[in-house]
């Protein structure tokens, strides 16, 4: 059967947001990241390192100008991650904009967007070294797939939660990743409210046939790793799911105790087996550049400016009753 021409018709869609000219803000800064990734160790200073216990949350500050990391030393672990702008709450990261704009997973050059009015980077990957291993079958260059479609750092899915949790299961479990970034950010005066849609590190996710979104067994090693670098002032907090690496994801998290206590009686394995054993912990360190070598790597960057849409909307104010 003879191929169909490539008419309009048979074509398929291009990107919806793809960059239209070479000064799209759509372009990744290529040489800044390439400079900043190729940075010696002796060109940083530590600011901040400090380790997530599994099932925990933390939250840390990153200054603009400043590179952090996340990674896996203990071996594979999905981690939950929010940002926020230090100064102001209220520009955070927006998942669904960055899905959009990026793909629906990151990868170097990539950068995460903040949520209207606001429409800027809050920080990019300026180093992936988390990759699906033996498990890759297939690269684009959006990076690597699965067999089943899956790639990595999702941003398909949201946190896990204890309100669907409940609804699926009538049981209450206080340490899904909602609940863990609820903790961590009381101390920097922020509530429950400012939780919003996450940045999935080292998690495998994708969709199926029929459009239904999957999770696969994160491919994380002792050596992985992501860097980021911070375009903003951030606040930043991050969950070690308690699915662990998702070898074993369920919803029975608050059943696991008494799970185990019942395989122990039985003489079958012991109580810190199922999903509770594949959860570990990840690493955060934060670097600033130092001061010598600060000027010269940073030289085309600029903190990037909030959308200069007046925000109107069409509406004018009255001055008063006259």
């Amino acid at each position: 059967m003879p191929m169909a021409p490539n008419t309009s018709d048979n074509l398929p869609p291009t990107a919806a947001y793809f960059p239209t000219s070479p000064a799209s803000p759509l372009h990744p800064p290529t040489a800044l990241y390439n400079r900043l990734s190729s940075l010696p160790q002796s060109s940083l200073v530590k600011t901040l390192s400090l380790t997530i216990p599994p099932r925990s949350g933390r939250a840390f500050q990153v200054l603009a100008g400043s590179i952090f990391r996340l990674s896996t030393p203990d071996g594979p672990q999905v981690g939950d991650l929010n940002i926020w702008n230090a100064h102001d709450p209220r520009e955070r990261f927006w998942a669904a904009r960055t899905r959009q704009l990026q793909g629906s997973h990151v990868k170097e050059g990539d950068r995460l967007w903040s949520c209207l009015p606001f429409m800027r980077p809050l920080c990019g990957v300026i180093r992936d070294g988390c990759g699906l291993g033996e498990r890759e079958e297939g690269r684009t260059e959006r990076g690597g797939r699965s067999r089943w479609g899956g790639r990595v750092h999702d941003l398909l899915g949201t946190r896990c939660d204890p309100y669907v949790s409940h609804m699926l299961t009538s049981t209450s479990y206080d340490y899904h990743c909602h609940s863990n970034l609820v903790r961590a950010i009381l101390p920097f005066a922020l509530t429950e409210y400012d939780i919003h849609d996450v940045l999935n590190v080292f998690q495998v996710t994708g969709l199926d046939s029929e459009g239904r979104y999957f999770m696969e067994p994160s491919p994380a090693t002792p050596d992985s790793f992501v860097d980021f670098f911070a375009e903003q002032d951030l606040l930043c907090a991050l969950s070690t799911c308690p699915g662990g690496d998702l070898s074993a994801w369920g919803w029975h998290q608050a059943r696991e105790a008494e799970m185990g206590v019942a395989r122990e009686r039985e003489g079958n394995g012991n109580g810190g087996g199922g999903m509770k054993s594949t959860c570990r912990g990840i690493n955060v360190e934060v670097w600033e550049i130092e001061e010598g070598v600060r000027e010269e790597v940073l030289r085309d960057w600029r903190r990037p400016e909030r959308s200069g849409y007046m925000g109107n909307h069409g509406m004018t104010i009255p001055s008063g009753e006259a």
